[in-house]
């Protein structure tokens, strides 16, 4: 069975908008991922290491006014983005494991690179104070002057270092 078409980004885009401006609206908050992982982890911690957390500094503060994942609404967004993101999946006959990579790249370069990627992106958002989309996204929703500064460095940055990287995966 064919897939079907992705959706047009400019009216994803707009999508995205508008489930953002609704999020703020409802809840007064934006969208976030990197709080949900950041949560979780927390309590990973909390719970296998209680003593780390009294005794650093950074997780003591967060976990004073911390109730736990369950408790915690960014935590339940990214499961159902998850649980969305299958449905669509399904929806568009997408569903199934592959790794998409460059030409020039070899498998384990391409899943080492990516957690590689994903740990830096996550001691990012943590040093940023946030994610792409909870930072950069609601920032911008809200004209925080913070938020149009992260999402300059990320596009900017993703421009940057494309120039360096495109012949890897596009060649």
């Amino acid at each position: 069975m064919k897939s079907k078409a992705y959706m047009n980004p400019y009216l994803a885009g707009i999508i995205l908008g508008l489930v953002l401006l609704g999020t703020i609206y409802i809840t007064g908050r934006g969208l976030g991922a990197s709080g949900a992982v950041k949560s979780v982890a927390l309590s990973t911690i909390t719970e296998l290491a209680p003593e780390h957390t009294e005794n650093t500094t950074y997780l003591k503060e967060y976990a004073e006014n911390y109730d736990g994942p369950l408790k915690n609404w960014l935590v339940w967004e990214v499961i159902g983005v998850v649980i969305g993101a299958f449905f669509s999946g399904v929806l568009s006959n997408r569903v199934g494991l592959q790794l998409e990579r460059g030409a020039k790249v070899s498998e384990i370069t391409r899943i080492g690179t990516a957690i590689l990627g994903g740990l830096l992106f996550g001691l990012g958002s943590q040093l940023g104070r946030g994610c792409t989309s909870g930072s950069a996204l609601s920032g911008m929703a809200v004209m925080s002057f913070g938020g149009i500064i992260t999402m300059m460095a990320i596009f900017g940055s993703a421009y940057a270092f494309a120039y360096f990287f495109r012949n890897l995966w596009l060649k």
